[in-house]
């Protein structure tokens, strides 16, 4: 789940994007805490989620725009 395409994510309803993005922000909230104790062993994956969690917003909003 930490790796969508924009394909993938724009197939989702907003139900489905909404439950995705509480779980990626959990994820990320996690990984921060790991990082910051040094438990994280791969950074990069921090940033894949923040990423995913940024395409959902995109798609999210780009549904509420074209709704109005």
């Amino acid at each position: 789940m930490t790796n969508m395409d924009i394909k993938e994510l724009k197939a989702k309803n907003d139900v489905e994007l909404q439950k995705d993005l509480i779980a990626l922000q959990e994820q990320s909230r996690e990984m921060r805490f790991k990082l910051n104790s040094g438990e994280l062993k791969n950074h990069s994956e921090l940033s894949k989620v923040k990423k995913t969690i940024a395409r959902i917003l995109t798609v999210l909003r780009q549904r509420s725009n074209e709704s109005k």
